[in-house]
């Protein structure tokens, strides 16, 4: 360390603070790296990576970026994962003896960065903390969005994989935990999930914030809450005065949509493309706010379960629905409120500038016209909205009296404020505005005095205002007139006494003008922060009225119907449609689906050939169930629903490479975590499990699930299969009923009709479909070729069993009778059965069960079943 200069000696000491995170060391213009940092980042960044002499034995590696310009270069490391200490000069370097003192202002990480760029504009970013108690069986979870200032709390009894599972539906970007957990959680985070881990041991509630946990009684929940405050005290180590106080929730209020069924959904984003478009969350968006879209996206995570808040909702909906000419102003109006959270955000923060306040009062602006609009509505909950609804016409007029109409970005340029705000920045503004004339009637005097007409005074900020004359028109100056300043290759500058003393004043007015503008724009920002608690509510009600109209919007544009909710288990949408899927496809028609499962219907076993639309109907029942949950109408000529409190599925194939699982692996994952969790008041879909392996193990494990979900669970289930052979379960499983997606065979082609009948269906169609594919000809014949003779040898050996029979009842014919000891004891001689059914009926005598698996025996009866057929 010695060796080192005293300037890389200070970067080393604060480093040592901040092993995990890139420091940004302020050196005059530029943010400077050293060492591994300036060689990662020069990677990371795609900059130079040069070097310098730092005291020791070798150069040391640096790289560094503008300050001006830094922010894009952070915005680039923190959407990576990474951390970024802003180390910045806090002493004049003028003024400095020795080493300019510095230090981090600002921990920048991807849970808690503010800049819009990173940070989506409907999208929450979420920072969480996770505290663990009773030898890790109970986790308190506290969630903050430091651009909003929402806080929230719960406490979770489970396993950690239960709190990553929240985490995951988050979409969290960071988890704070101490040292001991972090390890553990190190062990069960998911390859592939992008969430950045950091630590903090710390959990006591720091002081300014004590008044944001008071409501919070059990203590897991205040040392996860501390955790948190803890995390983003010291990494801000600004005012956070928008963070509001935490709000308890459990997460039985919700419908529990994990992970897996989120993603296999396709709720938020599309499992193919990673994207928004073509997920539920792109089709109900019709919000017109970025607080809105936000809020939108909070409540399909979270569906509600209490039929009463649900009703509210749907009233609301439907007034709004009936109400086109109201909607369609509500809409106009909120196009122009700003994004009234983050600016307050960015208030507190300290960093807003006049053009955000200038957002502010034009969003406030449009309150009363929004209050006005909703006295029209005749409906109670709309009229409790309205009465809430703060128009912080105070603040409104603060604004319109202080700032200008169109300022600057800046806030240390000036021109910020009104003419007439402040007596003492007006008469400095005047001073300055009269210096000028004076110099532009200068400027004109001197053009006429030595017919000079290219002569012109202008000004930097080195030399002052000077007069320049062009080295042309030099001969007409009089000798003695000015006082020469600077020589240039075409002109020589001048300077008068005069106009000396002239730009004393007129400089002198314009800094004291932009120093007292910039004092006065800092007192109108601190007013503001008086207004925080208001303009959040005022936010939150904002942000609901938009996603009620875009309901409302949508539920028009597509056609939807109110759903009702079952007093019992009764389940039964006519003309159901795959909100999704009938978007995407526009003007073709699409083709309804009923889905009825009464108390004694609860499994529905669905057969049907490949593309038939298996899985687009299952997708449709789950996301009717969480439309209506979230209080919006749903895609269908009625519905009648329970409330579901959790929807597992298991829908689609695709590996997990990333974290090296089959496709056989991820299904076992899936079902497993479903069987698990789920109750009777559950939703469970399964698409056609148990094909990644082979078809007797496939088949095994797809009706040993069946009966488990029959049997030990109850719960409501839609499950897809190829293989036919379980539709046999029917029989012997009385809450199951088989259904089946129709098609037709004409002229060799497989027609699909995409439409749910009762019964199994006969055939898969398979080779149909790989003909639709485009496989060549050749391919394709061969394939039924196979088809044929594999039928053709099946069909066979049922023959030959049957041959076998009868030469073995030959065979007792010819041996002397023997008495029975009970009358017709042997069924076969009852004259009831046909010659083929006693055939049939003996040919199972001989099957030696005890030596067959439970797959054997269900293929042989199904053999036999067909036989009889």
């Amino acid at each position: 360390m010695a060796s080192y200069t005293p300037m890389i000696q200070q970067y080393l000491k604060i480093k040592a603070h901040y092993k995990d995170a890139f420091l940004f060391f302020r050196l005059g213009d530029f943010y400077e790296m050293f060492f591994d940092d300036a060689v990662k980042a020069s990677k990371e960044l795609e900059i130079t990576l040069t070097s310098r002499d730092g005291g020791g034995a070798d150069r040391i590696p640096m790289c560094g970026v503008p300050h001006h310009s830094a922010k894009g270069y952070i915005e680039q490391l923190v959407q990576k994962g990474y951390r970024v200490a802003i180390c910045e000069q806090t002493e004049d370097p003028k003024q400095a003896k020795g080493v300019v003192k510095r230090e981090v202002v600002q921990l920048i990480t991807p849970g808690t960065i503010m800049e819009t760029k990173v940070v989506e504009d409907n999208k929450n970013n979420f920072l969480t903390s996770i505290s663990s108690f009773d030898n890790n069986s109970a986790f308190g979870l506290a969630i903050s969005d430091l651009s909003t200032g929402e806080t929230r709390v719960t406490l979770i009894h489970g396993r950690i994989d239960d709190v990553l599972q929240e985490i995951y539906a988050l979409e969290a970007k960071e988890i704070v935990v101490d040292s001991d957990l972090k390890e553990l959680i190190d062990k069960h985070m998911w390859d592939g999930v992008s969430i950045t881990l950091s630590k903090e041991n710390d959990t006591d509630i720091p002081e300014q914030f004590q008044s944001l946990v008071s409501s919070i009684k059990q203590q897991p929940l205040v040392i996860a809450c501390g955790r948190l405050l803890q995390y983003l005290h010291k990494t801000q180590k600004r005012s956070l005065d928008h963070l509001q106080p935490f709000v308890l929730f459990e997460t039985d209020q919700f419908m529990k949509i994990d992970y897996y069924s989120k993603r296999n959904l396709e709720l938020t984003e599309t499992v193919r493309s990673k994207g928004r478009k073509g997920s539920l969350l792109w089709l109900l968006d019709e919000t017109v706010t970025a607080m809105g879209g936000r809020k939108l996206k909070q409540w399909l995570d979270q569906p509600l379960i209490h039929r009463g808040a649900i009703e509210k909702r749907f009233s609301i909906v439907e007034t709004l629905l009936n109400e086109y000419f109201v909607r369609q102003e509500l809409r106009d109006l909120l196009k122009d409120v700003y994004d009234l959270e983050r600016l307050v955000g960015k208030v507190a923060f300290g960093n807003a500038n006049a053009r955000e306040l200038l957002q502010l009062k034009k969003s406030l602006a449009q309150v009363p016209s929004i209050v006005k609009g909703l006295e029209s509505l005749n409906n109670p909950y709309i009229r409790e909205l309205m009465n809430t609804l703060d128009p912080c016409e105070d603040l409104k007029l603060i604004l319109e009296q202080a700032l200008q109409e169109n300022p600057p970005i800046s806030v240390t340029e000036g021109d910020l404020l009104k003419d007439g705000y402040n007596e003492l920045l007006d008469k400095y503004r005047d001073a300055s505005r009269n210096g000028k004339s004076w110099i532009a009637q200068l400027e004109k005097q001197e053009k006429e005095a030595t017919g000079i007409k290219s002569l012109k005074v202008g000004y930097n900020r080195i030399f002052g205002y000077y007069i320049e004359v062009t080295r042309a028109n030099l001969h007409l100056l009089s000798e003695g007139r000015y006082e020469r300043k600077q020589t240039l290759a075409n002109a020589e500058r001048f300077i008068t006494p005069e106009l000396k003393e002239k730009e004393a004043l007129i400089l002198e007015a314009e800094e004291k003008s932009i120093q007292l503008e910039y004092e006065l724009f800092q007192q109108i920002r601190e007013q503001v922060k008086t207004y925080i608690s208001r303009l959040q509510q005022l936010a939150k009600l904002i942000s609901e009225i938009d996603v009620y109209q875009s309901f409302a919007t949508l539920s028009e544009q597509r056609h939807y119907t109110r759903p009702c909710f079952s007093e019992g288990r009764e389940l039964r949408i006519i003309n159901g449609r795959h909100p999704v899927v009938e978007k995407v496809m526009g003007s073709q028609e699409y083709v309804p689906n009923d889905c009825m499962m009464s108390e004694g219907r609860e499994l529905l076993l669905i057969t049907g050939p490949n593309m038939s639309g298996k899985s687009t109907y299952m997708r449709q029942v789950a996301l009717t169930a969480i439309l209506a949950q979230i209080g919006c109408f749903v895609p269908a000529d009625e519905a009648v629903l329970p409330i579901f409190n959790q929807v597992f599925t298991r829908i689609g194939a695709a590996d997990d490479l990333i974290s090296g699982q089959s496709t056989f692996m991820v299904e076992m994952l899936e079902a497993k975590h479903a069987i698990m969790k789920a109750t009777q008041n559950s939703l469970i879909l399964f698409d056609e499990i148990g094909r990644g392996t082979s078809t007797y193990d496939g088949m095994a494990l797809a009706q040993a699930i069946i009966e488990y979900i029959h049997n030990n669970i109850g719960a409501k289930t839609l499950f897809s299969t190829h293989y036919h052979e379980l539709t046999a379960l029917e029989m012997d499983l009385p809450q199951l009923k088989n259904i089946h997606v129709s098609a037709v065979e004409e002229n060799g082609q497989v027609v699909f009709l995409h439409k749910l009948q009762e019964g199994s269906a006969d055939k898969s169609y398979g080779i149909h479909v790989a003909q639709l594919a485009g496989l060549p000809e050749q391919l394709i014949k061969r394939a039924e070729v196979i088809l044929t003779q594999l039928e053709a040898e099946k069909s066979t050996e049922s023959v030959q069993q049957v041959n076998e029979l009868e030469e073995r009842e030959v065979s007792v014919k010819e041996q002397p009778a023997q008495l029975s000891l009970f009358a017709d004891s042997n069924v076969t001689n009852n004259d009831k059965f046909t010659t083929k059914q006693k055939k049939v009926i003996d040919l199972l005598l001989l099957q030696d069960i005890m030596a067959m698996t439970p797959l054997d025996a269900m293929t042989k009866l199904y053999e036999l079943q067909k036989m009889l057929k």
